[in-house]
This record gives structure tokens, C-alpha cells and sequence, in this order.
């Protein structure tokens, strides 16, 4: 119980820094009604996670004192709703020059983000291929496992989808996903689970070309 009233206390210290602006240990110890020692400890805890950062200013009288601040990384803590912004566009793009160009906007996308990332991978054996995919998709949020399987396949499975908002209306963005990873991994790939169908990941197959799957 007292985890989860912590956990609240440093949201709220977040929300307050979100729309207060700059506050000091003494501002927040008014708002939030609990001892000083408190605010301190829940600081500490923010800081070290790297949500918050410490600034010392000059006041008219006394002492300077720190205030406080959110970093970059405190903004993924408030919702964003860019996935309704992008559906509104791609509406817009669809109705004004046809489902033809949306796709077509996904596959430059793909050929953008292979751009990016080959020259991470490529050059690679298979092994060294797949765990660095997975550290970039890791890195954008997917959640990814990944391991070797008893017949030399590999096993990509991604537990979450920073886009399945989008996918789940416009499959072609799941369709270039699968071929940036045949073109980065220069392997057969193959989707045995989608989380835009149902499924609870996405689940890919991963062989060396040329290599014949298990009777």
C-alpha cells in the first residue's frame, strides 16, 4: 500500500511540475500537505530516475535554493495522442489521392528506416543480424525476445506495438515492417502471429535463405 501511495505522490509531483512550471521543495511541500523530509525523499527518487532535474537560484532574501524541473525523459509520463493526429492525415491523404499513395507513403517510410539501421547490421552473421534488430526495435518501444530454436531458426517476438493503432486500420504499415526485416536481415522471414490480428505479439521466423524449413 505504501508503494502505491509513493507512486502516487511522485505523479502528482510530476503533473504539478508539468503545469506549475519550476517549483522548489518548499513550493511543493505547501501543495502537496506532507513534511519536508517527504518532498525530499520523493526529489531524490525522481531525480535519480532522471524525471526531474535540480537548478539552484538566487531569491531576494536569504539562502539560494534548488527548484526543480522535468527532463526529456519525464514527457513520455504524460499522454500523447499523435496516433490520432497521424489516422486524421492518413484519412486525409487517402480521401484527397487514394489508398494508393497512404501505401506508398509506408513504403518510403520502410526504405528510411533501412537506411538507418543497415549499416548496424549489415555484414553480420544471422545471429549477430537478429540481436541487433532487436535492440532496435527494443529501443523504439516494441518489447522485444528473441532466441534460437533447436532446428537453427530464430524466434523475433515483439510484445508490444508503439503503432498498432495505425496497423490495426492500415495493414500495409505490418506489411513493410515484415519486409524491412527480410531486407535488413537478408533471411526468410516469415509472421506467425500479429498483434493487428489478434494475437497477443507478433511472432517472426527467422532462417538463413536458402535453408529449408523443418518437415
Amino acid at each position: 500500500m505504501n508503494g502505491e501511495k509513493d507512486l502516487s505522490t511522485r505523479e502528482t509531483i510530476l503533473q504539478l511540475l508539468k503545469t506549475k512550471g519550476e517549483l522548489s521543495t518548499k513550493d511543493l511541500t505547501g501543495m502537496l500537505g506532507i513534511t519536508v523530509m517527504a518532498v525530499r525523499r520523493h526529489l531524490n527518487a525522481l531525480e535519480r530516475d532522471g524525471l526531474i532535474r535540480p537548478k539552484t537560484v538566487r531569491l531576494p532574501m536569504g539562502r539560494p535554493a534548488a527548484v526543480y524541473s522535468l527532463t526529456e525523459h519525464a514527457e513520455g509520463f504524460f499522454p500523447k495522442k499523435y496516433h490520432t493526429l497521424t489516422l486524421d492525415l492518413l484519412g486525409e491523404l487517402a480521401a484527397e489521392s487514394g489508398d494508393s499513395m497512404v501505401e506508398l507513403l509506408f513504403e518510403r517510410r520502410k526504405e528510411s528506416l533501412k537506411r538507418r539501421y543497415e549499416a548496424n547490421i549489415e555484414g553480420k552473421p544471422l545471429t549477430d543480424k537478429v540481436a541487433a534488430l532487436a535492440d532496435i526495435q527494443n529501443d523504439n518501444g516494441y518489447m522485444v525476445e528473441w532466441e534460437r530454436t533447436e532446428n537453427g531458426d530464430f524466434l523475433l517476438k515483439e510484445h508490444n506495438c508503439p503503432i498498432s493503432v495505425i496497423a490495426n486500420q492500415y495493414r500495409h504499415a505490418c506489411r513493410c515492417e515484415l519486409e524491412l526485416f527480410q531486407s535488413l536481415l537478408d533471411a526468410d522471414v516469415d509472421r506467425t502471429e500479429c498483434l493487428a490480428e489478434g494475437g497477443r505479439k507478433c511472432v517472426y521466423v527467422i532462417r538463413s535463405r536458402g535453408d529449408s524449413p523443418p518437415e
